[in-house]
């Protein structure tokens, strides 16, 4: 699917030590303010140091030199209250190793914060030493510093993936779920999984996010919603083999086929701004919308097909079915039998429609005239049979 050029967003450059992202920002207010940052290289991730009310960590990493060159900005790593894990992966979490090795904190272990569904390792090591090891679900506010964030499940790359929001400033730590520059695959061998990681780029995409802080590679400002939709894209790319770019309709017509109907969604609404009005476009996005249930964002779409009659472009029975379904979806039954009627006049022997027209007559009230209908009566038959039959099984 043919993507938009991504703008520059590259705030610094690599291998740069400890920055501030107060400076790098351009803000002061949290967590720009307190927060500083080491760009990972080789096998180690960023780390998202966070000193305010105390000290907590995001992703230790795996660098020993970190947390020496951490120190030289008059932040002691051995009183580190909190480090949180946005998942297992070897290269964001085995500096906790080396904070307890190097930095012992005699009064009070530091509090690890990582998913349920972490390694065990890390969840052995925490107990083992002076730690509290606190396993995350998500939907829990955790406070870092004196700051607040939310804790977002996000499962793909892999089973433990976590990201945390921060609404006022609309930033999202994000780990390796949503990267500026790359896509962090899923790893089958930590419980990544490709449907997953659809489901959890699209539960980001709710969020208003502008700044993104990922795992690996530069901080990202302002374009945030950008590079999270591009990961989107690339995970739909992924999902149905696509080797080279592809049309947005192409990519929406694979994507409907494999029942990924949101991606597919998506997907043509990248290509109706594309090709404004376009009736093939409108007609699959009705269709898959039909079917997830948003029948007044399906019936939009069919009215915009529908008012192109007598502009060369004939309204045709899948269409008409379409409008009724989406109708009957907003339990508006009397109207939508009217386009079924009329789907029926230009194709007599669609069975779809009759099937439809006896569902909304019956969903009416009007079970004599339904069961008129053959087609829909043999269903309702058939239908009833083997709700009869399962229930006879689970007894």
């Amino acid at each position: 699917m043919s993507s938009p050029t991504q703008p520059e967003f590259d705030l610094e450059s690599r291998h740069r030590g400890w920055q501030s992202l107060a400076k790098l920002f351009g803000a002061t207010s949290p967590p720009f303010g307190i927060t500083h940052f080491l760009r990972g290289y080789e096998f180690s991730s960023n780390i998202y140091a966070m000193s305010g009310l105390s000290l907590a960590m995001v992703d230790p990493g795996n660098d020993y030199t970190a947390f020496i060159e951490l120190a030289k900005l008059g932040m002691k790593p051995a009183e580190t209250t909190k480090v949180i894990l946005t998942h297992g992966h070897h290269d964001n979490a085995m500096g906790i190793f080396e904070l307890l090795r190097s930095y012992p904190n005699q009064a009070q272990g530091f509090q690890l914060l990582l998913h349920e569904a972490g390694p065990r390792e890390f969840r052995d090591v925490g107990n083992e030493s002076n730690c509290t090891v606190t396993l995350l679900r998500g939907g829990e506010r955790i406070e870092l510093a004196g700051v607040e964030w939310e804790v977002i499940h996000t499962p793909g790359h892999t089973v433990d993936g976590i990201c945390l929001y921060h609404a006022p400033s609309k930033t999202l730590i994000t780990g390796d779920t949503v990267l500026p520059r790359d896509l962090a695959a899923p790893d089958p061998s930590a419980g990544g999984r490709l449907d997953y990681y659809l489901l959890s780029i699209k539960e980001l995409l709710k969020r208003e996010v502008e700044n993104i802080l990922p795992g690996r590679g530069p901080v990202v400002a302002s374009i945030g919603r950008q590079v999270m939709e591009q990961t989107y894209e690339n995970l739909m790319m992924k999902a149905i083999g696509a080797e080279e770019k592809i049309t947005w309709i192409n990519g929406a017509t694979q994507l409907a086929a494999k029942g990924l109907l949101e991606e597919a969604v998506f997907c043509c609404h990248k290509q109706l701004a594309v090709t404004p009005g376009d009736w093939k476009t409108l007609q699959l996005k009705s269709v898959c919308l039909n079917d997830l249930g948003r029948f007044q964002e399906a019936l939009d779409a069919i009215e915009e097909i529908t008012s192109r009659r007598g502009q060369g472009q004939e309204t045709a029975p899948f269409t008409l079915i379409g409008k009724g379904y989406a109708l009957m979806g907003l339990g508006r039954y009397d109207e939508s039998v009217q386009w079924f009627d009329q789907a029926l006049k230009l194709d007599p022997n669609s069975r779809e429609a009759r099937l439809y027209k006896g569902m909304a007559l019956y969903l009416a009230g009007k079970y004599d005239e339904a069961m008129e209908i053959g087609d829909f009566q043999a269903e309702f038959v058939r239908r009833f049979k083997d709700e009869m039959l399962s229930q006879r099984k689970t007894q």
